[in-house]
């Protein structure tokens, strides 16, 4: 490869800037956690190197498999030589790129030879004589990172067993040299070997929901952090999309087929599997001819533009009525009926059109019994008459399942015969449009991604707030024995806060104060801890409660302007219910009265949202806790 210099601006650039500062606010960033060999800090450890110091290394999200300190540190220098192959992947390169500009490179040379005392980064595929391994025989994705001297001279060495593999030693990279929450990068890399892998094949986003849809930037900015935090799959199937639900036979108008042909692409640059979704089934007539050849037609007209990867969900439908006559004569009555000819349309899918295209990815489908773990005339005659190879989406054994265990896992993939991606019903709130799901995925056994195919999430409407769940979904669905629930959620709102500690403490109150789920129904438990210490009189509480709510109440001037943007309402509740709470203490101490209480208490429950249906819905926050906490002041005599 010929040699040449790249000043900035960088390759590939971060996605579209704004749309970048919706989500991640940095480009360079990493993150924390614990995995592999040695233990590593804690999220939020101060990771910096200090004169005479070694790099210390990072906690790592997702927690890599094996991680060797070599206690010692390698300065990334002013100039920088790089040694790609002919096959390194252009978005690979960026990201190094990014990462060593960051980190106070200033001349970066690709394709040369280091000067005496140098760094070399070696994208190759090669560890550069670092004794890290090869990275041959790691399953799809996995990689070896090696920080280090060869021969005394400076060296890091990525290589993956794969083009993705490759691409998430890169992003590790990254996070060696600006840990997640750091308000800096670093100038020095711990000398470390880390050998990684995936613990299922599919980790991704599902935008599945009911309700207000993301927008093209917020879409763009969840690519961006899928693909910053190894989730490899997005499936496009919101609900209001009339295109693939009540207009599913029509071909997309040109302006919103330019916006799904812009977001394949952008997928496919950051490894991410684009998976196209039409929901037929509300309409569909199963034994038609016609209805078989416009799904088909719809399918090529998004493999036109790039689409690679097809779903057809026949989720959320009647089950026990026909959409046509035809299919009554065609196939009879009953659940099994619809099983069999649901497995027709999809056989025709797999055989008519993606069988003659060897870049297609596999076909899934939502059945229409999605939950549960014993088998069904339903579910034993898909089984038994669905294609090979076609993937199974299942939502655990409840539509909303508050725990997943292995062997639910494994008795589903009997039940259906085929393979399993789960859809997790975390932390969407199409349900429950009025609260917000804040806390971390849990409940699940680190058992389960490897009974199954993948691992995959529904989310919010709000697709910021979003963020520090999906963070949550990514560490459990690469190293489920290492995921720590808590942990995890932590430093997936250091991800938002991008090293502002301010809005980091106040994401923190309110990521506790919308705690509560069917995964873990706690609500509030800082806030709770609080309250209870102030009852009881222990000492100091009372300032300690007062300081929590000051938190609150400035919540919406210092939480990042994307969170604000994407939840105003529960903020503005959460101002209204923490003045109300600290007026509630004025008046247990004399200094206020019950008027000024109930009058914060009537603003706080005056905020609304419209639900999917048009229906307005009250806004909650910290229920049972903070309103229990107002209602017991003006009850007191």
């Amino acid at each position: 490869m010929r040699a040449f210099r790249i000043p900035p601006p960088l390759l590939l650039g971060c996605a579209l800037g704004l749309v970048l500062a919706l989500l991640l606010r940095d480009c360079a960033g990493g993150s924390g956690g614990d995995g592999g060999t040695r233990a590593v800090p804690p999220a939020g450890a101060d990771a910096r190197p200090h004169a005479g110091e070694t790099a210390a290394v990072p906690a790592l999200w997702p927690p890599p498999r094996e991680v060797r300190d070599d206690r010692g540190s390698v300065a990334i220098g002013r100039s920088v030589a790089v040694r790609a192959g002919d096959a390194t992947d252009p978005a690979t390169l960026d990201v190094v790129v990014r990462a060593l500009r960051a980190g106070g490179a200033r001349e970066i040379r690709v394709g040369d030879e280091p000067r005496p005392g140098e760094l070399l980064v070696v994208t190759d595929g090669t560890t550069a004589g670092l004794d890290a391994g090869s990275p041959k025989g790691l399953p799809e994705g996995g990689y070896v990172l090696a920080v280090g001297h060869a021969g005394g001279a400076p060296r890091v060495a990525l290589a993956g067993a794969d083009r993705t593999g490759a691409f998430h030693a890169a992003q590790t990279f990254a996070q060696l040299v600006r840990p997640v929450g750091a308000a800096a990068a670093r100038t020095a890399l711990p000398a470390v070997r880390i050998r990684d892998w995936p613990a299922t094949a599919t980790r991704g986003i599902v935008e599945g929901f009911y309700g207000t849809p993301w927008t093209h930037r917020e879409r763009l900015a969840q690519l961006d952090f899928a693909a910053r935090w190894k989730l490899n799959t997005y499936l496009y199937s919101p609900k209001d999309d009339p295109y693939l639900r009540s207009r599913w036979r029509e071909p997309y108008p040109e302006s919103r087929l330019t916006a799904l042909r812009a977001l394949a692409r952008y997928a496919a640059a950051r490894h991410v599997s684009f998976v196209y979704a039409l929901s037929p089934g509300p309409s569909v007539c199963y034994s038609s001819a016609a209805d078989r050849a416009a799904l088909l037609r719809k399918f090529r007209q998004l493999w036109d533009v790039g689409v690679r990867s097809y779903a057809v969900p026949l989720d959320d439908i009647d089950i026990t009525r026909w959409n046509c006559r035809a299919d009554a004569t065609v196939y009879g009555h009953g659940r099994a009926a619809v099983a069999r000819a649901q497995a027709d349309l999809l056989n025709e899918v797999q055989r008519g059109f993606l069988a003659p295209r060897p870049q297609a990815g596999p076909l899934i489908t939502v059945p229409t019994e999605y939950d549960g773990t014993r088998a069904t005339d339903y579910t034993t005659a898909l089984a038994s008459a669905l294609a090979p190879g076609i993937a199974v989406m299942w939502t655990g054994p409840l539509v909303v399942s508050p725990t997943l265990r292995a062997d639910q896992a494994r008795e589903a993939a009997r039940r259906y015969g085929h393979p399993v991606v789960v859809w997790d019903n975390y932390p969407v709130n199409d349900y429950t449009p009025g609260t917000l799901l804040l806390g971390p995925y849990a409940g699940r056994d680190p058992g389960v991604p490897g009974a199954v195919a993948g691992v995959t999430a529904n989310p919010m409407n709000q697709a910021t707030a979003s963020v520090p769940a999906l963070f949550s979904v990514a560490a459990y669905a690469w190293h489920p024995r290492a995921y720590r629930p808590a942990a995890a959620l932590d430093a997936g709102l250091r991800v938002l806060a991008a090293g502002d500690g301010r809005a980091l403490t106040a994401l923190r109150a309110f990521a506790d104060l919308n705690h509560a789920s069917r995964l873990d129904s706690t609500p509030a438990p800082k806030l709770a801890a609080l309250i209870e210490d102030y009852r009881r009189g222990a000492p100091d509480a009372r300032d300690a409660l007062r300081g929590h709510l000051d938190i609150l109440a400035a919540a919406p001037d210092t939480v990042p302007p994307a969170v604000r943007a994407s939840v105003a309402p529960w903020l503005d509740a959460t101002r209204d219910w923490a003045r109300a709470a600290l007026a509630a203490l004025d008046l247990r101490d004399g200094t206020g009265t019950r008027a000024q209480v109930r009058a914060l208490r009537d603003a706080a429950r005056s905020h609304t949202v419209t639900d999917w249906q048009g229906r307005p819905r009250t806004v909650e926050v910290g229920a049972g806790v903070l309103d229990a906490f107002v209602a017991r002041a003006l009850e007191a005599p």
